[in-house]
């Protein structure tokens, strides 16, 4: 018997399904095609299945609204601080981290920025953009104590979705704010927070004139944040030129 040739077509067959497990078919595969997902045949009656229990779905806890509950919100703005250092819902960040607004009720100014400076110690607006702002302030004819300086939250935050924060309830809780503090003329450096201002961010760039309140509405200039005007000269006219304009109303 002649095993030569079995030997070589052994060898041959034994090549080619390393290289077919070489190119990752390692499986038999046929051209006809198979109902994989057919029935199985029956194999006589059964009884029914049971039907599955009922599930009980509480609804969803309401979504906690920012500052809380509204009868429990501070009626003057003496009160205001120790509210906006201690409100949970205000921030995550422990009263430590949080900053303070500062100036008195019915100031001829309010400033009002974003948030707290990363740099701030002690006091809001102690960092570079805060020593951008007296300079600012100085060249407006205030002096920085003369103006009511607030943020929109207690401490600085990375990243922030104000119209989220907008659908949560921080518009009221800035309009509450800016009652209390009673200004003359308002402005608010950050156009980012306009969604907290009454304009819906879906639509065109605001132009945005005045703040309203229950009680009426406030004189406002919207202007780009302190971290935009440094160290932009043209920012900087532009922002005198429209305080100028803006004043003479």
């Amino acid at each position: 018997m002649d095993t030569a040739g079995n030997d070589d077509w052994t060898a041959q067959l034994a090549a080619a399904q390393a290289w077919w497990r070489e190119a990752g078919v390692d499986h038999t595969y046929v051209d006809e095609p198979t109902g994989w997902l057919a029935a199985p045949a029956e194999a006589g009656p059964t009884a029914p299945s049971a039907p599955p229990p009922a599930v009980s779905v509480a609804p969803p806890p309401a979504a906690t609204r920012i500052g809380g509950d509204r009868a429990r919100r501070p009626a003057t703005l003496a009160d205001f601080g120790e509210w906006w250092l201690t409100e949970p819902t205000l921030d995550p960040a422990p009263a430590e981290r949080r900053m303070l607004p500062r100036g008195a009720a019915g100031a001829a100014l309010m400033v009002l920025v974003p948030m707290p400076e990363a740099e701030d110690r002690g006091e809001l607006l102690s960092g570079a953009q805060g020593r951008l702002l007296t300079a600012i302030l100085a060249a407006f004819g205030f002096a920085r104590d003369d103006a009511y300086l607030a943020s929109v939250v207690p401490s600085p935050a990375p990243a922030v979705d104000w119209a989220a924060l907008a659908a949560a309830g921080l518009g009221e809780v800035l309009a509450h704010h800016v009652a209390l503090a009673a200004p003359r003329r308002l402005i608010v450096f950050g156009r980012d927070v306009s969604p907290l201002l009454g304009h819906d961010p879906t639509q065109a760039a605001p132009n945005l004139t005045h703040f309203e309140l229950e009680s009426g509405s406030v004189p406002m200039l919207v202007a780009p944040s302190l971290a935009a005007l440094i160290g932009k000269p043209a920012l900087k006219r532009a922002l005198w030129r429209r305080w100028l304009d803006w004043t003479e109303v």
